[in-house]
């Protein structure tokens, strides 16, 4: 799959290259850790590929967060019922509980893209800013260190 992102973004003209790494980016599971990787592995300086990847996946999370917001004040003003949780999601809530909005922000990449953990812990009714400010300090933070790790490999093997 990450070969697939890299052709992808290589692929585009010199001066879009950016650009695809931002759209990389803001893939689910890919997110600003493999997008600064893509990014670094297509020639882009790494400061570059690192800056647009976290861009691009806090953009895409800032949409997740948003929706589940507004989701979650309509359910909440209408009190519907609340539907059984799957095993994902409750695995998902119990970190939650055990650990709070930092805690889930920064580990939680680890288990599930930003865009779910912050749009479920925006369901279970987490502040939506406090989630936004820990998404970014997440996003910003494993997109530095694969960029650097990316960054490293890349010049180990010249």
């Amino acid at each position: 799959m990450i070969d697939a992102l890299q052709d992808f973004a290589g692929s585009l003209p010199t001066y879009l290259q950016w650009f695809g790494v931002m759209l990389v980016a803001a893939i689910p599971f890919v997110e600003s850790y493999f997008g600064s990787v893509v990014g670094v592995l297509i020639g882009l300086p790494p400061a570059v590929a690192i800056g647009v990847a976290v861009i691009g996946n806090i953009v895409s999370m800032l949409i997740f967060v948003l929706t589940a917001h507004g989701v979650r004040s309509k359910v909440v003003a209408g009190k519907q019922a609340a539907k059984e949780e799957s095993p994902r999601r409750e695995k998902l809530r119990r970190a939650f509980d055990k650990y709070g909005v930092a805690g889930v922000s920064i580990v939680g990449q680890t288990i599930l893209p930003s865009q779910i953990t912050s749009a479920a812990m925006v369901s279970f009714g987490a502040n939506r800013n406090a989630v936004i400010v820990w998404q970014i300090v997440s996003i910003v933070l494993w997109g530095v260190v694969f960029g650097v790790l990316a960054t490293l490999g890349v010049s180990l093997m010249r």
